[in-house]
């Protein structure tokens, strides 16, 4: 019996028009902004106005959309032929088209009622893979099938395969670059303390697959900070921009800057990475800014998510998050 696996990320707009919503959808969800329930929709579409207007150049300088679609459906379509014919596989965002529940259907109609669903974030976040979870359940119960099995691959920040890849794209970025005379700078995406506070793990992963990709490179100086923060609560820190600042200060001329939360491009890399914080490094000094792209479809990545994928088939070595059998 053919089996379905659904790869999940973000999403982003396809089009100028597409940028409000997108937002609106975004900020409408409530591992994302905890609002009071009433305030949630109403809030959620003044904000995506206001930011609407702000991150319109972003998208403008990405070609007036995100790549992250184009990107995931590469990523599935090399996927697809490094499972073979026992699987299928789909693309579901969370917050723009395809949507989880399209990606779903799709499966479904095919017949498929033993599904995977693989959240592209190697890190666990609530906000992120835990809202994915969430809404396929939400799809699940309202499709009213029944005989379905469905298993979640919760994260895969220190998966070996996945750590192999990560370290082999960066020593191929590198290849021409002397790295004893580089800082790392990995830039993750940033959290609410309070999330962290509550027990979410993703900082400890985010380190932890810092951590075993410095083990390949023993002689380089890193930092790890975080980026993307919204609001005026107290995010994770140190934010990129003032690592920045901070290595600027002590004399850094050249800084390698890894994307570390990421496996395809869109505006944080695109733009907050690529536009304003290389502005910001070659304002202060820092005479070489080197940007390490994000895995998309590189052959190791792709064949390190295969693995994932058969290990949790046969429930070897990886933990899933069994969303229960329908």
């Amino acid at each position: 019996m053919k089996k379905g696996v659904i790869l999940v990320n973000l999403g982003g707009p396809d089009s100028l028009k597409a940028i409000q919503p997108f937002l609106y959808n975004l900020f409408s969800d409530p591992y994302i902004i905890e609002l009071p329930k009433l305030l949630q929709k109403p809030l959620a579409l003044l904000i995506s106005k206001l930011r609407a207007k702000k991150t319109r150049k972003y998208y403008e300088v990405m070609g007036d959309k995100s790549p992250q679609l184009e990107q995931t459906q590469r990523q599935a379509e090399a996927l697809q032929r490094e499972l073979g014919e026992g699987y299928s596989v789909k693309v579901g965002m969370r917050y723009w088209k395809p949507f989880i529940e399209d990606a779903f259907k799709a499966l479904t109609e095919e017949g498929i009622r033993d599904i995977i669903l693989l959240p592209l974030y190697p890190q666990y976040s609530i906000t992120t893979t835990g809202s994915s979870v969430a809404q396929l359940e939400k799809v699940i119960k309202s499709s009213g099938l029944k005989g379905l099995k469905v298993r979640v691959i919760k994260d895969f920040h220190d998966y070996e395969p996945y750590i192999d890849a990560f370290v082999y794209k960066i020593k191929t970025s590198l290849r021409e670059v002397d790295l004893e005379s580089c800082h790392f700078l990995f830039s993750a995406h940033s959290l609410p303390q309070k999330v962290i506070e509550r027990g979410d793990p993703y900082k400890e992963q985010t380190e932890e697959t810092v951590r075993l990709i410095m083990e390949h490179f023993p002689d380089t100086p890193y930092t790890l900070a975080y980026q993307s923060k919204v609001g005026f609560a107290k995010w994770l820190e140190p934010s990129t921009d003032s690592a920045i600042r901070e290595l600027a200060a002590r004399g850094i001329k050249k800084l390698v800057v890894i994307p570390v939360s990421f496996v395809s491009e869109h505006s944080e890399t695109l733009y907050e990475l690529d536009v304003q914080y290389k502005e910001l490094a070659e304002s202060l000094g820092i005479e070489s800014f080197i940007r390490v792209p994000t895995l998309q479809d590189e052959p190791e990545f792709i064949r390190a998510l295969a693995s994932l994928i058969r290990e949790v088939d046969i429930n070897q070595n990886t933990e899933v998050l069994r969303i229960g059998e329908y």
